[in-house]
């Protein structure tokens, strides 16, 4: 492929990231105000003293260029180390959440609970563009993902006390810090100079019960050599509890929602069947599983009919929603975690102009999530890989033989055919998935400076392992399951033995479901499989760079960065036999291998054009570039550049205009990932499909040769939807870069005539090109059956769809493309405000706010471009409006604060709003028609629409000398008034589902938490 380099006249540019500190001069001293591009900076305002006109020069998140500490380019927003300790949270990704609205939570442990690897990670991700597209540095430097999914860093694998602060800033930074800044970088910067030694311990929990939170950290900092060298070292200690089912009365309620368009009535399962909710209470409710423990036989049509067990031994005349088990009692609202993290670094003068340093993190993870044991039934379906040839094929659990001798008589009598079941495995154990994580990151280097301190240089090696053995206990190995089944009389007529003698002689053991506790221990052992994933990555870096004046224009001196960089990322996925060949009820995830290493060059500058000019205090350019060339070879020379202008025309006001284009490869999963199970919710739209249904898409429904066949034996017949969402994901090696273009305009306001007053207002336009998505289940499904493309092989979208004989979709294949364009556009606004009490202290008050104007997805479908809309859907987790505030009051030793945050109204899902407004405008036709069908009173569906949510935090914390030592005793209440936001339904016909019926996009029914503890500081 062609790697020109492309042509400089690019001007690569890059200001600011936006952002930019105002100074305010009088007769005595300059006041340094900090406003960032879209919120303000989150550290007491501070008066730093310049004398003698000697200005330090500094770097900050964003650029590596060298400025005076009044004329940087600040980040998005700082959260201090004081607002952490505020939060009273022991997840810093939860804490950043709640502090910056343009930020979201990709993986916690309030939304990872059916996640099978994402378990004990929490990561965040800016403007709701993903975990891939914003860069999570630790001092300014890339380090080791810590999944194999993506670049994913977990902030909770850094020592509490080794953060000093962390920024944040927003926009295109793949020039200053190279492939998956898209969306911008949150940089965790380690303590640089703190000395002394600091024990704290936190706990809290929930009022309701569950969740318990313990944190201990351990912090020692000394100079030492008179003053050469510095040490630190950190270790926390952090435990998360579990919230279980029964500790929330909400997660009880059996949520099974459908609308019923005849009626139009919101209705829910009962044991009668779905109804109207108005017509029945809460307790009426059902949303039962046949799972039971003892087992369900010829189970009728709809639930309805057959036979089953309880304590009491058999019954008969079955009933799901009666006596069927609410199978979400084994729900976790929050899964549990322990943490231990653990770094030191060192710092050391080799001479007056030569400083090295040195830093090493390790952290160790482990998060068990114990879930109901595996439910079986007679037509499930497991994937099989042929270990020899490739091949796939699909294996279904067998019915029961009437030849088994465990069949009792009533059941035996009751039926000529194999007997279906449907059994929850109970003696096998809980299926339980147990994640263990290390992570081990560690850099050195060198850096001095040149030409009497005129230049700065700097060179490092860096290297991060990541390890994850992953356990999932407790499945079925459906193959053994099947052979266990097919059951006989032995020779002897009373044993009973399989009946294939192969599988005998491999161990095989008979299986009987009739009854509670009637499988035995032997026979759990053989049907049992605890397959296991193994995952390492490595990263091994080196860059160097210099920094300094190259020359002088009139309106100062230009700064500029010259350096390159050089990564290379491995990765390798060992899996068990039955993980990676099949033939059991979990996900098949292959072994696979790869790498991908790069060489960057990279080039800063900032150029002052006008200096103490009339309507020009200052005016200055920024631009940089950084060219990469990646060993994947369908990856062309990346250029990712930016270019911006800050215009401060009088004392106190700076206007700012930035482009950044902004690159992101694809990682090694992306590219080299053969399918991997996964389960993602989907609507089948041949649901309801008859003989001659005339829904969306059914005309080619009835050309699925399952359907055709079922309809031609049953001409009543009509296909329920009962998918299990299998949905695994695969790589593509075609896959090219994708491309972001960002624009932001804003400006900045400290007036003179309100003292300590900040404002910012940003706007900002991301779109990302050829961006590497997967297209929805349901727009694959729609774009198959309900297209103006044919039907069948030539229609890609159908090829990734599979249905078994009994019509249902058994997968939908999802794969990586470049699928066009994703946009994103809103504004940002940052207010901050301090008041001088006098003796009765000092008042701050801040507030962010962030509205999303647009966000969507366009791509190439078979009727040319679709766009789909995301923006203010409950479903993509993305708000209109997002706001935090908050007022702290602090004196001598007190400091109190108030918090505050705000989602806007939301939707659920904007194709349910349409089909809503669709069924309405038909019933308004038919009412002014005069027809019978007209109702005249219709119901406006269930969990549809959601209002604005607020959540309020409080805080205290008193400090005081003691002997020698500092302490301070803290606590808090987050949720003060214990709102959990709207119900979420659990289950049925809704875009987003809530596990125990609490949305994870209001804390995943967390609620109130109350936290106490103490710091001692020798």
């Amino acid at each position: 492929m062609n790697k020109n380099l492309i042509t400089l006249a690019i001007l690569a540019g890059s200001s600011l990231m936006s952002l930019q500190v105002l100074a305010f001069a009088d007769n005595e001293q300059r006041v340094e105000q900090e406003v960032s591009r879209t919120a303000i900076n989150q550290q007491p305002i501070v008066e730093n003293k310049l004398e003698d006109d000697k200005v330090e020069k500094i770097t900050i998140t964003g650029s590596r260029l060298r400025r005076d500490s009044f004329s940087v380019a600040t980040p998005l927003v700082t959260i201090s180390r004081e607002a952490i300790e505020d939060a009273g949270i022991g997840s810093l990704s939860t804490i950043l959440v709640e502090e910056i609205p343009a930020l979201s939570q990709s993986l916690s442990n309030t939304n990872t609970q059916s996640s099978i690897t994402g378990t004990g990670i929490s990561t965040v991700n800016l403007r709701n563009l993903g975990s891939d597209r914003t860069l999570t540095l630790i001092d300014g430097r890339r380090v080791v993902s810590n999944s194999y999914n993506g670049n994913y860093v977990s902030l909770s694998t850094i020592p509490a006390g080794m953060v000093e602060k962390v920024e944040v800033i927003t926009g295109g930074a793949s020039a200053t810090y190279g492939s998956d800044a898209i969306a911008g970088v949150v940089n965790i910067i380690t303590q640089q100079d703190k000395e002394g030694l600091e024990f704290k311990v936190r706990s809290g929990e929930t009022p309701e019960g569950g969740g318990e939170e313990l944190t201990l950290d351990l912090n020692y900092g000394t100079d030492f050599n008179e003053g050469r060298g510095y040490f630190y070292f950190s270790t926390t200690y952090d435990k998360q509890g579990e919230i279980a089912w029964n500790e929330r009365d909400r997660a009880a309620i059996e949520t099974d929602f459908d609308y019923d368009e005849d009626r139009m009535c919101n209705t829910n399962g009962t044991i009668d069947g779905d109804q109207c909710v108005r017509d029945i209470s809460q307790d009426d409710w059902r949303a039962r599983s046949d799972g039971l423990p003892g087992g369900v036989f010829v189970e009728g049509s709809g639930g309805i009919g057959g036979f089953w067990y309880n304590s009491d031994g058999l019954q008969s005349e079955w009933n799901e929603e009666r006596d069927g088990v609410n199978y979400r009692q084994w729900d976790k609202l929050r899964t549990p975690e322990d943490t231990l993290s653990t770094a030191f670094k060192v710092n050391y003068d080799l001479t007056d102009d030569i400083t090295s340093f040195f830093q090493i993190q390790y952290s160790n993870n482990q998060s068990v999530n114990v879930k109901a044991p595996e439910d079986e039934y007679e037509g499930s379906l497991v994937l099989v890989i042929d270990p020899v040839t490739g091949e796939t094929s699909r294996v279904k659990s067998s019915k029961i033989p009437l030849t088994n001798p465990y069949i009792p008589e009533e059941i035996l009598a009751a039926t000529d055919s194999d007997i279906k079941w449907d059994r929850r495995m109970y003696e096998v154990g809980n299926v339980t998935t147990d994640n263990e994580r290390e992570t081990i990151r560690t850099w050195a280097g060198l850096q001095g400076t040149l030409f009497d301190g005129d230049w700065d240089w700097d060179v490092s090696v860096g290297y991060g392992n990541f390890q994850q053995e992953q356990k999932r206990l407790n499945e079925i190995n459906v193959l053994n399951l099947k052979q266990a089944l097919d059951a006989e009389y032995g020779e002897d007529g009373v044993t009973i033995q399989c009946a294939d003698a192969d599988a005998r002689a491999a161990g095989c053991v008979p299986v009987n479901l009739f009854g509670e506790g009637s499988i035995t221990e032997e026979a759990a052992d053989w049907i049992r499989a605890n397959p296991t994933i193994s995952k390492e990555i490595e990263q091994l870096s080196f860059i160097g760079y210099i920094a300094g004046d190259l020359f002088a224009l009139p309106a100062g001196p230009v700064p500029v960065v010259i350096g390159a960089e050089y990564r290379k990322d491995k990765q390798k996925i060992a899996t068990s036999y039955d993980q990676q060949y099949g033939g059991i009820t979990f996900n098949i995830v292959p072994a696979f291998s790869g790498e991908i290493d790069v060489k960057e060059v990279f080039v800063e500058a900032a150029f002052p054009l006008l200096a103490d000019a009339p309507l020009a205090k200052s005016l200055t350019a920024e631009t940089s570039l950084r060219l990469a060339d990646y060993s994947h070879e369908n990856i062309d020379l990346m250029s990712s550049y930016k270019l911006g202008l800050t215009w401060q025309p009088i004392e106190g006001y700076m206007l700012r205009a930035n482009y950044a284009r902004a690159q992101r490869a694809p990682n090694i999963t992306e590219v080299l990932s053969p399918a991997r199970g996964d389960y993602d919710d989907y609507v089948d739209i041949c649901e309801g499909v008859t003989a001659n249904s005339t829904g969306a898409g059914h005309d080619n429904c009835r050309k699925e040769a399952s359907i055709a066949a079922l309809i031609s034996e049953d001409p009543n017949f009509a296909l329920a939807d009962e998918n299990s969402g299998y949905s695994p994901n695969a790589g593509n090696d075609q896959l090219k870069e994708e491309t972001g273009d960002t624009y932001t305009f804003g400006i900045s306001m400290a007036p003179g005539f309100i003292e300590n007053l900040q404002l910012a207002v940003d706007y900002y336009d991301i779109t990302v090109d050829g961006a590497i998505e997967e297209i929805d289940n349901n727009e694959i499904i729609n774009q198959c059956y309900n297209s103006s493309r044919e039907w069948g092989e030539s229609n890609e979208f159908c090829n990734q769809i599979t249905r078994d004989s009994d019509g249902q979709i058994v997968e939908v294949m999802q794969r990586l493309y470049n699928v066009g364009e994703l946009s994103t556009r809103g504004y940002d606004i940052a207010l901050a405000y301090q008041y001088d009490l006098g003796d009765l202290g000092a008042l701050k008050f801040k507030a962010d706010m962030t509205h999303v104007i647009e966000y969507t997805k366009t791509y190439l479908g078979n009727d040319g471009e679709e766009t789909l809309n995301y923006k203010g859907e409950l479903e993509s987790g993305i708000f209109d409006d997002s706001a935090s505030a908050s007022v702290t009051w602090s004196n001598d030793n007190w400091r109190i604060s108030w918090s505050t945050k705000y989602k806007s109204a939301i939707v659920d899902s904007h194709e349910r709003v349409e089909e809503h407004q669709a069924m309405f405008a038909a019933n308004d036709e038919n009412c002014a028609a005069g027809l019978d069908s007209c109702i005249l009173d219709p119901e406006t569906p269930n969990y549809l629409y959601y209002g604005s949510y607020i959540k309020h935090n409080f805080s205290a914390s008193y400090t005081t000398q003691w002997q020698e030592s500092e302490v301070r005793v803290f606590a808090g209440v987050n949720n003060v008034f214990d709102d959990k936001g709207p119900f979420v339904a659990r289950g049925g016909a809704v875009g987003e589902t809530g596990v125990g019926n609490f949305g994870s996009s209001y804390g995943g029914g967390v609620g109130r938490f109350l936290y106490l503890g103490s710091e001692v500081k020798f």
